[in-house]
């Protein structure tokens, strides 16, 4: 297994850019960058791309709606350029309350534009004018007076695509058109909730599982005994009931539908009612103990050892670990130990 983590930037970029240095230095193979609601991916990227000289560069992720899908390809070409070809673009379509509550674009037809966009983009990466007709996208504007275009910068067609994504049909989509995956909220023992839509996408393209880069994400933090094992557990149930309640809107949340497909359906679905509802409490109380386990790198040493190794035999090339820590050195210290266990596997 190959080792990542995924920064969520904040105001002090220069603890952003510390803790990217010296993880690299701790051997850490790759670094995605979030954009979610706060700052935007591309311009820490091109802030990281200067700072550091190994490790492959990620948007985790670029959301779809946020740009047009040639501008989303000019900032991956200009990101390769500026890494030295180190850079991998991570897509993701998001949720209505971003993309529509934020950004003000409707989300409506995810699928349909993630295809669209990925098509567009590797056309701009190829070098070619940009040409193209579908559901979502019209490029150039019909009845216009535009022509197609290329953009003026180097082509680079081996720039690779990682899309996010937890429903289905999205899942195939990414067996069929991304080089990797970046998953979440999984449960190796559960997997083929997963696998069996991403090999349905894999083997309509005529390919193999060896083709995608099954990029799996999750916190990890390391108990000194079970005393403080429990806390630690107690403490993360808020924010899974976040995840399952307030990650969407009040009929759309992938977290919830993803969870609920692995085992949780009713738990999730009561997660969901209540947080919506208000009674954020009673969303936490339902969470239980083996939900937060069964999901993330959480536990004694040997535990999480222990679970490193299901999820290396469940399927998972790249572990993207999110170190706990109330600082950077702290943080530092929880993803080194966490490397030096894969690479003991």
């Amino acid at each position: 297994m190959r080792t990542a983590t995924t920064i969520e930037a904040s105001h002090d970029f220069r603890d952003v850019a510390t803790f990217a240095v010296e993880a690299e230095k701790l051997g850490l193979d790759a670094c995605f960058v979030a954009e979610a609601w706060g700052s935007d991916a591309p311009s820490v990227l091109g802030y990281l791309a200067g700072r550091t000289e190994r490790m492959l560069l990620g948007s985790g992720i670029i959301q779809l709606g946020t740009r047009t899908p040639v501008a989303i390809a000019q900032a991956a070409l200009t990101l390769s350029a500026m890494s030295d070809g180190r850079f991998a673009l991570g897509l993701g379509a998001s949720g209505p309350q971003v993309i529509e509550g934020l950004h003000g674009v409707g989300f409506a037809k995810p699928l349909t534009r993630m295809r669209e966009t990925i098509e567009i983009v590797r056309q701009v990466f190829a070098g070619d004018k940009v040409s193209f007709s579908g559901e979502a996208f019209h490029v150039p504007r019909p009845g216009g007076e535009g022509k197609p275009m290329r953009v003026s910068m180097e082509p680079n067609p081996d720039i690779p695509i990682y899309l996010a994504t937890l429903s289905p049909k999205m899942l195939e989509l990414t067996g069929e058109l991304a080089d990797g995956w970046l998953g979440t909220s999984f449960v190796p023992e559960g997997s083929a909730a997963y696998f069996r839509h991403l090999d349905a996408g894999l083997s309509r393209n005529g390919r193999t599982r060896a083709a995608l880069d099954v990029c799996q994400g999750a916190e990890v933090a390391f108990a000194e005994d079970e005393d403080a094992l429990r806390t630690m557990v107690a403490a993360r149930k808020k924010e899974l009931a976040f995840s399952l309640g307030g990650m969407g809107s009040a009929s759309t949340n992938f977290y919830r539908d993803a969870y609920g497909r692995q085992g949780w359906a009713e738990v999730a679905a009561a997660v969901h009612e209540h947080w919506q509802a208000g009674d954020r409490n009673a969303a936490v109380e339902l969470i239980t103990d083996d939900m937060v386990l069964a999901t993330t790198l959480i536990g004694t040493e040997p535990m999480v050892r222990e679970r490193l190794a299901v999820w290396r035999d469940a399927g998972v090339d790249t572990v993207r670990l999110y170190p706990a820590g109330d600082s950077v050195p702290a943080k530092l210290d929880t993803l080194g130990r966490a490397i030096d266990i894969v690479r003991s596997l």
